[in-house]
């Protein structure tokens, strides 16, 4: 093989293989449905297959996506949303016999499979609930939601700098 060839092609699965890596699953409660945030990188233009499953008692049951066959028991019970690096599963009439460790997998189309995944233990009793402010505080430092909310409080006549 010609060592440009090589070269090449080394190159091009090393970044097919950081174009699919999940840097985060994390799991909330919105009414009675279960929301798992699968976020991930993605510097490609391939598709990117994902799997969201459940363990429990060491059995995987698949409930959504296009690497392993869903479950019957969760097809109905699972609404899915995409965006470019962000996958959300909803399990509604989420109960305690659904608990168990949650897994978010990912490979890209037509590549060899190289999967990242993320695993996040999940039980019903210790479930926070979803909001648009406990999202951003999860995802932001306190500092920076500070240092984002001074010019607010300035405008407001809290504080006065």
């Amino acid at each position: 093989m010609n060592p440009t060839t090589g070269i090449t092609l080394l190159l091009t699965v090393l970044q097919v293989a950081r174009g699919q890596k999940v840097t985060s699953l994390t799991a909330c409660l919105v009414d009675q449905s279960l929301r798992l945030d699968c976020r991930h990188e993605n510097t490609t233009n391939l598709p990117i297959q994902y799997e969201f499953s459940l363990t429990r008692e060491t059995k995987k049951h698949v409930l959504f996506g296009t690497i392993g066959v869903p479950e019957h028991a969760y097809r109905s019970r699972t609404n899915f949303f995409s965006k470019y690096n962000l996958k959300v599963l909803y399990l509604s009439g989420f109960t305690t016999k659904d608990e168990g460790t949650y897994t978010c997998a990912l490979h890209l189309s037509g590549q060899t499979p190289i999967v990242s995944n993320r695993n996040v233990s999940v039980l019903r009793d210790t479930l926070v609930k979803c909001g648009g402010i406990s999202l951003l505080i999860q995802n932001t430092s306190w500092l920076l939601l500070l240092l984002l909310s001074l010019p607010l409080l300035q405008a407001m006549d809290f504080i006065s700098l």
